[in-house]
């Protein structure tokens, strides 16, 4: 066992149905455009744009069904392309109007894959409640037209087309304005914050902040997650051309900096300057093993808000907390949603307002901790260091593991089990192995723990994937955390310094457990930059730990 010295310094057959309803769009498309092409006709916050209206209700008024407060529309976009939708309206006598019989408005764009009847649970619970609701199929998916845009420039035009149908075709009321979306909806509510400024408030649930991270974090390229998303469009949708070439490149390892340059526009962390400046009210709820949107991306987003916002992060993986309440149940996630609206839209805290700041779910045992901000998740940093130099072989598995798309986290959220290995049988020769001390009174990690050790490697380029599992007297280590890094033209041979930061989370070391460290250069989640006949080096390590 390594030297160790320690110092004070500051939960299956439901995962198949929410890889159904529930995925999220991890993949991009080539844009030629600059970032001020998204701002709508709408965008000067009148509450409708005649010319707008016009375009995008020439078919609108088209109902494939009725009944009740539900009725099915078509929205026509100022290009053509129709958007298949699902309208929503309070009961008679509903509470909620203003005095000319106006509700406030909710718009659902779809999540990847899905469809506008994804959302019709919700639709009359909201409905109940007093809102006006209109969800959609976003365009290239299902009965909607045109191809699949990856939350560009015309995904984003679009949510301003809906807007003005709703306006001028439901009793909307146009000064209480929201939208509400799980996964793609989820990112698409956010790009909608920055870019109508007559949206007042947004829930993103299981959405992305910045698709560059989600694609390509660590320099390294997210592929299991990446097949698994144009799988999903493969049967749902119809891909556009930049679409597939910006696919075809993540897979070929080529071009990538265009590969960036496409997710940057398309993630809201690039516009936060004009969401601060619209105002509206921001609501998050992702879950800590999200296979598509890790949590970093949402606590950085979330720090660099201005306006009135509420994160909240629990153990589960990409939209498998939202799933029962789109079959209609009642569900934390999406009933947290409806109070944030219910607060910023009706102007009045309702009986499931949650106030602003940070809500966590700490993993395995499920108690809950508030904090006003992020910053106070920890009080201080727990710095570990492991001695000892280990030459591992090149792009090897060892045993140790990220999880599986989609599944591991499902298993983590309702199981409370992580993904899980016995640390004597790990393949030293492709991974090195440190452990810590026993922990006599345990501990408590919240946030993102950061690695520091030195390479030295036989090819200039690599990859690194960093494990921090909670390892028991048996040996038995459950996954706290992990993440990748690439380096790219470094000296062969020549030792360089590399820095890790691991996904936060929120993880209590039961007492008496260890700390282990794993450090390999294989993991089936990424694309790897290690050739096979290569090695690596790990130096003496560093883990910097945020506890509270």
């Amino acid at each position: 066992m390594a030297g160790f010295r320690r110092t004070g310094g500051r939960r299956a057959a439901g995962a198949a149905l929410a890889l159904a309803l529930g995925l999220g769009s991890g993949a991009v498309a080539r844009p030629a455009f600059a970032a001020p092409a998204f701002a709508s006709a709408a965008a000067s916050g009148s509450a409708t744009s005649e010319s707008a209206v016009s375009a995008s209700t020439a078919s609108g008024s088209a109902a494939a069904s009725a009944f009740g407060g539900f009725r099915l529309a078509d929205i026509t976009a100022a290009d053509g392309v129709v958007l298949k939708a699902d309208v929503f309206t309070p009961p008679a006598g509903t509470p909620g109007a203003d005095a000319r019989g106006r509700y406030p408005v909710v718009v659902q764009p779809a999540s990847w894959g899905q469809n506008d009847l994804e959302y019709v649970a919700q639709g009359h619970r909201f409905a109940a409640a007093g809102y006006v609701v209109v969800t959609y199929t976003v365009r290239g998916f299902w009965g909607s037209g045109g191809e699949v845009d990856v939350a560009g420039p015309k995904d984003v035009a679009d949510i301003s087309t809906v807007i003005d149908w709703a306006l001028a075709r439901t009793p909307a009321d146009p000064d209480r304005v929201g939208m509400i979306g799980l996964s793609l909806g989820g990112g698409l509510t956010l790009l909608g914050a920055a870019f109508d400024p007559r949206i007042k408030a947004v829930a993103s649930l299981s959405g992305w902040a910045d698709l560059t991270d989600a694609l390509y974090s660590g320099q390294t390229r997210h592929t299991s997650a990446a097949t698994r998303l144009a799988t999903i469009e493969g049967l749902t949708g119809r891909k556009s051309p930049e679409f597939a070439t910006a696919l075809d490149d993540l897979f070929a390892d080529r071009d990538l900096p265009e590969v960036v340059k496409w997710a940057d526009v398309r993630s809201p962390a690039a516009y936060l300057d004009r969401i601060n400046a619209n105002g509206a009210a921001v609501y998050l709820a992702n879950g800590w093993s999200d296979s598509f949107f890790n949590p970093g991306q949402m606590t950085d987003f979330y720090q660099r808000l201005t306006v009135p916002k509420r994160l909240e992060l629990r153990p589960g993986d990409h939209a498998s907390q939202e799933f029962t309440g789109l079959l209609g149940f009642s569900n934390d996630t999406w009933d947290g949603a409806r109070g944030w609206l219910d607060r910023y839209l009706k102007g009045a805290p309702g009986a499931d307002d949650r106030p602003q700041g940070v809500d966590l779910e700490v993993r395995p045992g499920g108690a809950h901790e508030s904090y006003p901000d992020w910053r106070s998740v920890n009080s201080r940093t727990e710095q570990v260091e492991f001695d000892g130099t280990a030459t591992v072989l090149g792009d090897r598995p060892s045993g140790a593991s990220g999880g599986t798309v989609l599944l591991s986290g499902l298993v983590d959220q309702w199981l409370h089990q992580p993904p899980t290995v016995l640390l004597p049988l790990l393949d030293r020769s492709a991974a090195a192995v440190r452990q810590s001390g026993p922990y006599p009174q345990g501990l408590a990690v919240r946030g993102a723990a950061r690695v520091r050790t030195t390479v030295t490697a036989s090819a200039p380029q690599g990859t690194a994937v960093a494990y921090l599992y909670d390892v028991d007297a048996l040996g038995v280590g459950r996954l706290i955390t992990h993440a990748p890094q690439s380096w790219s033209g470094r000296p062969v041979g020549q030792p360089f310094p590399l820095d890790v930061t691991l996904f936060p989370t929120a993880y209590d070391l039961p007492a008496g457990h260890r700390l282990a460290l794993v450090l390999g250069t294989h993991d089936g989640l990424y694309g790897g930059e290690t050739p096979k006949d290569g090695t690596v080096a790990f130096g003496p390590a560093e883990l910097a730990l945020p506890v509270r």
